[in-house]
């Protein structure tokens, strides 16, 4: 969920989601899912299948899920991925309730058609949001489509405020939301300490991952560095996609079962074994950074 990815990126355009049961620019809902020609994703600003490209969303993608192993650029947290590309990115409520609809109707019609339509989501990715806000009241909408969307196993991963605000005391949307299915993130430098222009808080900010002068994608077959509490959200949102794919035939059996179990059991890996260190302590709710080794480690010995 950004302002819209560069698909034909060469480090990208492999891992980009296709729906393959769509004609392209037919004008015709070929699969029947309700959107016209939504190729690659959909344009929630727009309501279509075209999307724009944007640096600051090619820069998220790219950390997901940017190529690895192909001689070329960079590597993404996860190597093979699908990215979908949803431009939803802003404060006004009735836009991202169409981009995260969009996302929850696609899940539901790969869980309802065992994967022959659809797609297999595991988790959104939120680099936006609206600062000093309180994730009720106006913006209670929010915490409900996230708790909609984990039911069907999909984890919100949410980026908090390029400030030094305590989001506990401030509020956040939608990183001070209180679903069990958001994962709310904030920056963490080289020296592993949060970055000074970088939100936390205790009760709502759940691990800090890597956010400062990070490389990744940018429009028009580039790269570049970019800084940001939105640059480590897709850290985390690669490395859950990265984890389902290392779950076992239980595990494999549990997301189609129990979509939302599954997907609280990532959390939990996830939060439990980050490293803990002083600078993460009482200002996130795991007290660490982002280890991905050691929450993978922890899904395979189960």
């Amino acid at each position: 969920m950004d302002a819209g990815v560069d698909k034909g990126h060469k480090d990208l355009v492999k891992n980009i989601w296709v729906n393959e049961n769509e004609i392209p620019g037919n004008g015709l809902d070929d699969d029947q899912n309700g959107y016209i020609d939504d190729i690659n994703g959909w344009n929630a600003f727009k309501n279509s299948g075209k999307n724009k490209k944007s640096a600051h969303g090619t820069h998220v993608a790219g950390i997901i899920g940017a190529q690895g192993n192909n001689k070329n650029q960079i590597t993404g947290v996860n190597w093979n991925v699908k990215i979908m590309d949803v431009a939803a990115a802003t404060a006004r409520t009735s836009v991202v309730m169409i981009g995260y609809n969009y996302v929850l109707n696609q899940k539901k019609l790969w869980l309802s058609s065992k994967g022959k339509i659809g797609a297999n989501i595991v988790a959104t990715n939120s680099s936006f949001g609206v600062n000093q806000a309180q994730c009720n009241g106006k913006y209670q909408v929010w915490n409900d489509i996230y708790e909609q969307m984990g039911q069907y196993g999909i984890l919100s991963v949410v980026a908090t405020a390029n400030k030094k605000w305590d989001i506990d005391t401030v509020g956040d949307v939608p990183s001070g939301c209180s679903s069990d299915f958001i994962i709310a993130v904030t920056n963490s430098n080289q020296k592993d300490e949060i970055n000074r222009s970088a939100g936390f808080g205790a009760k709502t900010i759940d691990l800090a991952a890597p956010g400062t002068n990070i490389l990744s994608t940018v429009k028009n077959n580039r790269l570049g560095n970019k800084s940001g509490t939105s640059m480590a959200t897709p850290i985390v949102a690669g490395a859950i996609a990265l984890l389902y794919s290392l779950g076992d035939k239980e595990f494999d059996s549990l997301r189609q079962t129990d979509p939302a179990k599954a997907a609280l059991r990532i959390k939990e890996v996830i939060l439990k074994n980050v490293d803990k260190l002083n600078a993460f302590q009482d200002k996130t709710v795991s007290g660490g950074r982002l280890n991905l080794g050691k929450a993978a480690q922890a899904l395979l010995s189960k």
